[in-house]
């Protein structure tokens, strides 16, 4: 019997595109650039606000305002980050039934912890035992790394063997295998079916509820 469920945020849990989507175009309408579609920025997101920033800005980190881009970004999507964002179907009925089961619950999450912080105080403090958010600056990795992912199992009292990751892409099966866990994806996310399939993961659920399946 599996002990816990480290889940990924964005596209897994919650759908948060059309907020991340707006802050981008947000940033871009700023300083003048032209605006990504809400597709565009959906294949961008995923590794860290840092590099969805490189890829909406012109020439990245090269462009002399992408520091002043990205604190853009950053202070305008705390304050909007709620918006439009809201749980897929499904997802707090699943919650309801693994904490039922006494199955532990974390969070791992790209985005800024902040912006973490904040979502998980809305939708999800009553299930969660962890919500961690994008740290580098305390020397915590982002995934794909492990780090974030064995804090929380730290933080959870659980080992590599009793935990199973849950997300929506490549960067969340990346992130499993780094970390040494069975990895389920989540067909409803911001990927295509196919990427999925070619990651072959220990499972995939086109519903919240199929999850339970697999503990």
């Amino acid at each position: 019997m599996v002990q816990a469920v480290i889940f990924d945020l964005d596209g897994t849990l919650l759908n948060t595109i059309d907020d991340l989507a707006n802050s981008v175009r947000f940033v871009q309408r700023t300083f003048g650039w032209e605006e990504d579609s809400t597709e565009l920025v959906k294949q961008h997101v995923g590794n860290g606000i840092r590099n969805l920033i490189i890829r909406s800005v012109p020439h990245g980190e090269e462009n002399p305002l992408f520091e002043e881009a990205l604190s853009t970004f950053k202070k305008y999507y705390q304050e909007h980050c709620e918006d439009l964002t809201d749980l897929y179907p499904g997802i707090l009925e699943l919650l309801k039934a693994l904490k039922e089961k006494k199955v532990k619950m974390a969070i791992v999450s790209n985005k800024a912890h902040p912006a973490v912080l904040k979502l998980y105080d809305t939708y999800f403090k009553e299930y969660m035992d962890v919500a961690l958010g994008e740290n580098e600056e305390a020397g915590i990795r982002k995934k794909p790394a492990p780090d974030m992912v064995e804090l929380a199992m730290e933080r959870l009292g659980v080992s590599e063997a009793q935990s199973i990751y849950v997300g929506d892409s490549d960067v969340d099966k990346a992130t499993a295998d780094n970390s040494g866990l069975d990895c389920v994806l989540c067909e409803w996310g911001f990927r295509e079916r196919e990427l999925l399939e070619s990651l072959e993961p220990k499972a995939m659920i086109k519903e919240p509820m199929e999850l339970l399946e697999q503990l």
